[in-house]
């Protein structure tokens, strides 16, 4: 038997034919920013889910559809909006997609999601409590606590990545200001990056670029080849994760917390001044304890591997 997963994100949709070790036998791709109407998408992820279940050997051979979306409700399958998808107001996603391909469905937040695939098969097997924090174009999160996921009364719990780090700080997608993934996102690393290229003359790579060119990752190969600018930005990137990581141990007592997503690709850039930064903030009961890890999951398949496993 199989199951099919599905990574909805904000850029483009994974979608995976799962076997019951967990393994993605085999791949398809939606792009998300095609399809500004939602029953246009649905249509489109229904058109690849029969192509996995011709793969599979037939629609018995599937057990269901487990869907990791950003801001997705594991209670009622909605969608609740979510600034980073084409689709605004509450979205009735789970129900929609299971009368259309006919088969159960059930979704979860996205983080929430790659927590499940680091638990079963990752970095966090064997763990009972741990933080899953994913880096990516938004920064999501996901806690488990004794062994289960923590979905709080209405399904929503664990926003890490709108926790409020800088007070009337840069507004957010979700309408705040000074969230988190304003500053620890791939796309707070390009702004980071710009406001101190604005706000100072020092000589860096980065000025050779357009504002449309500036990437996470290109600031990323800067700062590899030694660049100030981008540097500095990976301090800044990381102090303001370290101190938010240590609020977070406080309310969990996590064992580890594990990053996931593009932005970990930064290794010690990232990971040097963000360590620095927790262990400076924990209280002295945490200090030393608490392990910070990378994802041991492939970035494309961890997503699909935790969704296909809500089935």
């Amino acid at each position: 038997m199989y199951t099919i997963g599905i990574d909805v994100g904000g850029t483009t949709t994974k979608v995976g034919l799962v076997d019951k070790q967990g393994k993605v036998i085999q791949r398809a791709l939606v792009i998300t920013t095609n399809y500004p109407v939602i029953s246009d998408y649905i249509n489109a992820l229904h058109e690849v889910i029969q192509l996995l279940i011709t793969e599979a050997g037939g629609k018995d051979k599937i057990k269901g559809i487990g869907a990791g979306v950003p801001n997705g409700n594991y209670y009622t399958g909605e969608i609740v909006l979510a600034p980073n998808l084409p689709w605004k107001g509450v979205v009735p996603f789970g129900k929609m997609l299971s009368e259309q391909t006919g088969m159960p469905c059930k979704i979860t937040n996205d983080a929430n999601a790659a927590a499940l695939g680091e638990m079963t098969y990752g970095a966090a097997r064997g763990m009972k409590d741990f933080i899953m924090i994913t880096l990516g174009t938004g920064v999501g999160s996901g806690i488990v606590a004794n062994g289960q996921l923590i979905y709080g009364h209405d399904g929503f719990a664990g926003e890490l990545g709108h926790v409020t780090v800088k007070p009337r700080g840069r507004l957010c997608g979700c309408g705040r200001r000074g969230c988190l993934e304003t500053y620890a996102s791939a796309t707070g690393v390009v702004r980071s990056a710009m406001e101190m290229l604005s706000k100072n003359s020092t000589p860096s790579i980065l000025r050779q670029l357009s504002p449309e060119e500036i990437t996470s990752q290109k600031i990323c190969d800067a700062a590899i080849q030694g660049d100030e600018v981008a540097l500095k930005v990976f301090r800044f990137t990381g102090k303001i994760l370290g101190e938010a990581f240590a609020n977070f141990v406080a309310f969990s007592s996590p064992e580890a917390i594990v990053l996931f997503g593009g932005l970990t690709r930064a290794g010690n850039l990232l990971l040097d001044p963000l360590r620095e930064s927790m262990e400076k903030n924990l209280l002295p009961i945490w200090q030393g304890q608490i392990r910070l890890l990378v994802s041991q999951l492939p970035e494309s398949d961890a997503a699909i591997m935790g969704a296909a496993s809500l089935i």
